[in-house]
């Protein structure tokens, strides 16, 4: 039996929901799609925010011939099929009569290893082959340079609260809930449009049933899946399959089943991950480890638990006890060394300390804060006394004049002048 979160996939943007910035009026991919430019680009996003379904509505747009693989369980063999009946040996030809463009897309293309990511390249870089590339991580890490520069970025948000309601009152729609759509309709409509609308009522308005209200219900749902349309669509269709009525008790009950685990191959760890952070931002221990041991007997990769530590000591604790990145990075690399279920053991070790150590996000916040001053100004000119001299010519022209070894002089260009980024 198909999944309800593929029968209801959306076909054309005018269904899709979410990541205006991307498909609204004017915006990149809209754009893209009205002129038929056909391009390689990596969706970069947490789970269930439409990824694939944006890559199918593209490649429909586009009249190509689609191809779709996981790059779990793909290989080089899977593009070599691919191509193999290509009878062009160089760049596809264009104009009339021309064969349809192929468009691959690598759900996950993280997982795909350097090798596999250098086979495919040369294939991207003819025409063979557009690439979309789907992944949850930061592709400036885990995909090479060369395919990073052929491709353009995207980077999806997790949906907000009005367009989870959105998309679960489409869910109950096809369940035969039939709670009354008008709203939503015309929501879905103005957002189109890049008009304002007001949050959407409760999709279980009248349906939830049992000891509390419908809207409670709604927000319980909202907040488990955290951003994730296919992991709420999938907990209704789970719930109704079990139950004849969907309450907070009946959600809970279905979580628990075999149907919702969490996903070791990542596709659904995000409500976990981020759990597990906020337990160590919050100074507790108890929950931190308890999160770390849910992860680890999914089998979740301990490096991205480690990678997760490493980011956590710099920007939750930082000059506070500055002796936290040397922690997280000791425990990084013994589970690059180590691997479990050994590591388990260095992982909660790292834990217990972070959780305990006093928090200090100053040096975070100042780092953001100089981020926002160099996107408003751009590159303001650097004050003569702190610039380089190296040549006769910058220092006929003042290039390091007055400089002292120990100065308290204001080095910030001149716009600048008195601004506090570290407090």
């Amino acid at each position: 039996m198909e999944p309800l979160a593929n029968k209801i996939r959306p076909k054309s943007l005018q269904d899709f929901v979410g990541q205006q910035h991307l498909v609204g009026e004017g915006k990149p991919l809209r754009q893209a799609l009205e002129q038929k430019h056909l391009f390689s680009f990596v969706l970069w996003g947490p789970p269930g925010v439409g990824k694939t379904t944006l890559a199918r509505i593209y490649a429909n747009a586009m009249g190509a011939e689609y191809f779709e693989l996981s790059a779990v369980s793909a290989g080089k063999d899977d593009i070599r099929k691919i191509v193999a009946d290509d009878p062009h040996p160089g760049p596809l030809p264009k104009g009339e009569g021309a064969p349809k463009p192929k468009i691959l897309f690598l759900d996950e293309i993280h997982r795909f290893n350097k090798a596999q990511q250098d086979y495919l390249l040369p294939f991207v870089e003819t025409g063979k082959l557009t690439l979309i590339g789907a992944t949850t991580e930061n592709p400036s890490f885990e995909v090479i340079p060369a395919l990073l520069s052929r491709c353009r970025v995207f980077v999806l948000n997790e949906l907000n609260t009005g367009e989870m309601k959105t998309i679960i009152s489409q869910a109950l729609n096809n369940l035969s809930l039939n709670p009354s759509p008008s709203a939503f309709v015309e929501a879905s409509a103005d957002r189109q449009k890049g008009r304002e609308t007001a949050e959407p009522p409760s999709p279980l308005k009248e349906r939830a049933g049992g000891e509390v209200a419908d809207d409670e219900v709604t927000d319980w749902l909202i907040q488990m899946a955290n951003g994730d349309a296919r992991q709420a669509i999938t907990m209704l269709e789970n719930t109704l399959s079990l139950y004849d009525s969907i309450t907070i008790q009946t959600l809970k009950d279905t979580l628990q089943s075999k149907t919702l685990r969490y996903d070791k191959k990542g596709e659904e760890h995000y409500n976990t991950i981020s759990a597990f952070i906020k337990s160590m931002r919050a100074s507790q221990p108890n929950a931190a480890l308890y999160y770390l041991a849910r992860m680890v007997e999914a089998g979740e990769d301990p490096k991205f638990i480690a990678r997760r530590m490493v980011v956590f000591a710099s920007e939750d604790i930082g000059l506070a006890q500055p002796t936290a990145l040397v922690v997280a990075n000791a425990v990084f690399a013994a589970c690059e060394t180590i691997g479990y279920p050994e590591c388990a053991i260095n992982l909660a070790h790292g834990v217990a300390y972070l959780s305990q150590c006093k928090k200090d996000r100053s040096a975070y916040n100042a780092l953001r804060a100089a981020q926002a001053d160099v996107t408003e100004h751009g590159n303001l000119p650097v004050p003569l006394k702190i610039r380089n001299a190296p040549t006769k010519l910058m220092k006929d022209l003042d290039y390091h004049k007055g400089y002292k070894l120990y100065d308290d002089d204001d080095y910030l260009p001149e716009e600048l002048k008195g601004k506090k980024y570290l407090v």
